[in-house]
């Protein structure tokens, strides 16, 4: 009988930054932490947290996006959608320290808005974003050359979603595009629709397909045989030199892995399960589940919408679990029921990376006078991708 040999199975790179481990420096994931994370089981971590934050005062300023865990938000200076948050680290110039309780693409574009003598720190650099990642700077490079080739270069202006890396918005910046928020998409679409010739304009949507469709679909009047989808893993993105030629709305292959999931059937039994229910979703969403929706709209709009609503409305809510849940706590007492689009839960994975742990030992490293997990885009790209969200700030 023969031994049986141990198998040399190592990990995947991949693997490996899932886990937090390793780094790319390409990609949205990270790296593990320089030093030992409290245990999340810790019963003091309020109390550390609450006193690294007192004795840091002014000089730090904590940033926490609405699909952060209510543990993580119950520290933010201020909750808000990406941009609204890079903006109101800008309008905080005498904070040293820029704790964003985000992802990666949002701590970038904190450190473009914000002023050289400050710091943006990510608390855990393993939070990340899918749909960022599903664009990378090669992949748009390639896609220029091939829209070169088809001859329709000179006639395209990209318009890249906030959701994109510091390399993503930078190109936007080089090739005299714009960026946009699922706010704005549309005054950004029919910006690029106006620049050069009348009519003769086309639009590279980065990286979400769904935004940029629904945004032209629905709100500018353009038909789905105006969209064409380019796909980075396919030669030419898998279109013809003729299907560029005649299309307006170049949309890239990406998507956000949480609105992503609702679909038809989702809207469809929560309609069944919920008798007189609103249907209110993210442009995010598939465009199915936005044509099936009653409201249609950004987070901020989304909130808003809530707020304006009757007393004993139903709602049903397609975007991330985290706030969903806030808002249905929220808004209990004046009786509106709130229920997730979907059965299933759909918490967006890299933003649950920030957790209280790791937002105490940044806290507590910086207190110390560690800086742990800086965000700092490089001048060059910091340059292109500002002039393209400067384009979008002065957007009518």
């Amino acid at each position: 009988m023969t031994t049986a040999q141990p198998l040399d199975v190592q990990p995947t790179p991949l693997a490996l930054l899932l886990l937090g481990r390793e780094a790319d420096p390409r990609s949205e994931r990270g790296v593990e932490c320089p030093g030992d994370l409290p245990a999340p089981s810790d019963p003091d971590l309020v109390a550390r947290a609450r006193a690294a934050k007192a004795e840091l005062g002014d000089r730090v300023f904590v940033l926490g996006h609405h699909y952060q865990r209510d543990e993580v938000i119950e520290f933010a200076d201020v909750t808000g959608d990406s941009f609204k948050l890079a903006r109101d680290a800008a309008a905080r110039p005498d904070a040293e320290y820029i704790v964003f309780c985000g992802v990666h693409f949002m701590a970038e574009s904190a450190d473009i808005l914000t002023g050289d003598s400050q710091q943006v720190i990510l608390p855990d650099l393993a939070a990340g974003c899918s749909m960022a990642d599903m664009a990378t700077a090669e992949q748009v490079a390639e896609c220029w050359d091939v829209l070169t080739e088809a001859g329709v270069a000179g006639v395209t202006v990209p318009v890249s979603y906030m959701n994109s890396s510091a390399d993503i918005k930078a190109f936007t910046g080089k090739h005299g595009g714009t960026i946009c928020t699922s706010s704005n998409a549309k005054r950004a679409l029919d910006w690029a629709f106006e620049q050069g010739e009348p009519r003769q304009n086309k639009v590279l949507f980065l990286p979400d397909q769904h935004l940029g469709r629904n945004t032209a679909v629905r709100e500018m009047g353009l038909s789905l045989d105006d969209c064409v989808v380019y796909n980075p893993h396919k030669p030419n993105g898998g279109l013809t030199a003729d299907e560029l030629r005649a299309a307006k709305m170049i949309l890239w292959r990406g998507h956000c892995s949480v609105h992503g999931r609702f679909s038809l059937d989702s809207v469809n039994e929560v309609r069944e399960r919920v008798p007189g229910v609103n249907v209110l979703v993210h442009p995010e969403c598939k465009h199915e589940v936005v044509a099936a929706a009653d409201h249609v709209g950004s987070t901020e709009h989304i909130i808003k919408t809530l707020e304006a609503a009757p007393a004993g409305s139903k709602w049903a809510i397609g975007t991330e679990l985290n706030l969903v849940r806030r808002l249905a706590n929220r808004f209990a007492s004046e009786d509106k029921e709130i229920v997730f689009l979907d059965r299933t839960v759909c918490f967006c994975s890299t933003m649950n990376r920030i957790d209280l742990p790791h937002l105490v030992w940044s806290l507590e490293s910086l207190a110390a006078g560690k800086v742990v997990n800086r965000i700092q885009v490089d001048k060059e790209t910091e340059a292109h991708a500002k002039l393209a969200l400067e384009r979008m700030l002065a957007l009518p």
